[in-house]
């Protein structure tokens, strides 16, 4: 596939990604996170950058289940979060490609911690740490589209801080 449109499918991820920051529902940030996931997935199999890529698709199964968390009791526990780390570190050493494996693998386990505590200041926090991981990794494979949304990502959970005030942020407030 031509380079430009395997960098193009990156930029529609940019696009879904910061719409997910500026929704205050958990439920709704996660399913448009989802669909984002789904596309740099596809972006980062096209270029060859398969830890980014199975590290989207257990970031993907995450958002799965942090939507249907409510109607599935079992998936806010502590053990499927710890499934889902253990799950991400298996498919980290599989894909393992020397060290800038790491980046995905430690972006997508904080901000599955951060998660899990359904509390959106958490959230936009977790998020604050894991997207400097992803931004490097984007740069060393060199998916522009991601290198922007990661830039985009940061600047926009900052302007939800602004825009709905981090003490209000501070409540757990379910996906529901």
């Amino acid at each position: 596939m031509n380079e430009y449109m395997v960098q193009a499918i990156g930029f529609l991820g940019v696009a879904l990604f910061i719409v997910s920051y500026q929704i205050r529902s958990n439920r709704a940030l996660f399913l448009c996170q989802l669909v984002g996931c789904i596309v740099f997935c596809v972006q980062f199999f096209l270029m060859g950058a398969y830890t980014g890529a199975i590290s989207l698709i257990v970031n993907i199964a995450r958002n799965l289940l942090l939507i249907k968390s409510n109607d599935w009791k079992w998936a806010k526990s502590q053990v499927t979060l710890a499934a889902i780390i253990v799950l991400l570190l298996v498919m980290t050493i599989c894909t393992w490609a020397g060290w800038i494996s790491i980046l995905p693998f430690v972006s997508v386990a904080v901000t599955s911690i951060g998660y899990w505590t359904q509390n959106a200041q958490k959230i936009r926090l977790s998020q604050l740490f894991g997207s400097p991981c992803t931004l490097l990794y984007d740069i060393l494979v060199h998916t522009w589209g991601g290198a922007v949304c990661e830039a985009i990502t940061i600047l926009s959970i900052i302007i939800s801080i602004v825009r709905f005030g981090w003490r209000n942020l501070g409540e757990e407030s379910g996906v529901a």
